[in-house]
């Protein structure tokens, strides 16, 4: 998960993930680093980014432009959608769409198509986390139907249609944004969790059935990455900004790297599985989470100075 209540990450409060690049507390180790451009790894490729307007989609969106691909961004906030297809010129375009309405996503691919003439990569980015309960048992379940239609629909939706095209023109990459939430079981946003269990699920299945069409499937599950999607699922809580500082606090001190993730990690992980890189790879899920899917560090001393238990002796 980008960062949901556990943790997860959407730039528009309702519909889409997304993510506030931060600057790390050191650059990422070894060779190339996050965010490096060679210009041209996507040159000649077209590609849709769902919730591509901000956060995690909208970094993807950026390193795709960047290495040369025409990239048409899909979102409900039409005022960031525009003026970051305006910002980069004549290589993007925006498209208001809700991918939890199938009819709508079907909609893209041809206005993708009409408008490039192709589409070679599809990232279905779009997801929402839900209300983060204290207690399982005060969950309602209101806000089942919107995040099932939005995490598992709209990823569906977009894998079939764009699939459709696909697989008549030599193949492509469909690239679905899941979740560390949906690998690893939790108490809180347990929807979310399930949602984002079942895009796994989805992508690895779709990636054994398109697979004879040159069409590779394969999932990114972000995580401790910081989000605006945290602070949405305590939204009216009278205790929100302390539950979110703590929650953050909480999950730096047992992840095993240590500095912040940033949507630039993402989008590396998105242009290696969009790029030829990645060519004999498909159905994979791939964390970018800090190392936290691998398991937690479970620093006992920084856990004792935030209060959430005695640290053994010695």
């Amino acid at each position: 998960m980008a960062e949901t209540a556990i943790l997860s990450g959407a730039q528009h409060p309702h519909i889409f993930r997304g993510t506030t690049p931060r600057t790390p507390r050191c650059p990422p180790s070894g060779g190339r680093k996050a965010g490096s451009v060679n210009g041209n790894e996507l040159a000649g490729r077209v590609a849709i980014v769902t919730g591509g307007a901000g956060g995690l989609g909208r970094g993807i969106v950026e390193r795709f432009a960047a290495e040369g691909a025409r990239v048409v961004i899909a979102d409900l906030n039409v005022a960031a959608g525009k003026e970051l297809a305006e910002s980069l010129g004549p290589a993007a375009l925006f498209r208001a769409v809700d991918v939890a309405d199938p009819e709508d996503v079907r909609g893209l691919v041809e206005f993708t198509l009409n408008s490039f003439g192709g589409l070679q990569v599809m990232v279905n980015n779009a997801g929402v986390s839900g209300t983060m309960h204290r207690s399982f048992l005060d969950d309602d379940l209101a806000d089942f139907s919107q995040v099932m239609g939005v995490n598992v629909l709209g990823v569906l939706a977009g894998t079939t249609h764009a699939a459709r095209y696909m697989a008549t023109a030599g193949g492509g990459s469909i690239i679905n944004v899941s979740s560390i939430g949906g690998l690893t079981a939790g108490r809180s946003v347990i929807t979310y969790r399930a949602s984002k269990a079942a895009v796994i699920h989805a992508s690895k299945s779709a990636a054994i059935a398109l697979a004879e069409y040159d069409i590779r499937v394969n999932c990114i599950a972000p995580g401790n990455i910081t989000t605006p999607l945290l602070a949405s699922s305590v939204a009216g809580q009278a205790d929100a900004d302390a539950t979110v500082a703590a929650t953050r606090q909480k999950m730096a001190a047992m992840r095993p790297l240590q500095r912040v993730g940033t949507a630039a990690d993402v989008a590396e992980a998105a242009l290696y599985l969009a790029t030829d890189r990645s060519a004999y790879v498909t159905g994979i899920v791939m964390p970018v989470d800090g190392g936290s899917a691998a398991g937690s560090t479970v620093n006992f001393d920084r856990l004792a100075q935030l209060g959430a238990f005695q640290a053994p002796p010695g």
